[in-house]
């Protein structure tokens, strides 16, 4: 079952995914992508595999450089790739 959360409304809707991971590239305007690692277990083998995946964030203010960690909420579609927001930066690169 998906967890909810409530509108101000009253009315229930699922919760957005929120997702931890660098950055990669900050070569567009207001957009950076975030390289996301996941561990799943391999279906057959049940040896820990790491799946990657490169999404297209939002970046209102282009404050995210690349190295940076970042955390990111899934959203509204904003353009044909963009489907996440950047919610904070939780590390700096050094």
């Amino acid at each position: 079952m998906a967890e909810t959360e409530t509108t101000p409304d009253g009315s229930s809707r699922p919760t957005r995914k929120v997702r931890e991971g660098l950055v990669d590239s900050t070569s567009m305007n207001k957009t950076v992508v975030v390289r996301v690692v996941d561990r799943v277990r391999h279906a057959r083998y049940g040896k820990t595999v790491q799946r990657t995946k490169r999404l297209y964030v939002h970046d209102e203010e282009n404050t995210a450089r690349v190295g940076d960690r970042v955390r990111v909420q899934e959203t509204r579609p904003l353009s044909k790739l963009k489907r996440w927001r950047l919610v904070e930066i939780v590390e700096r690169a050094r």
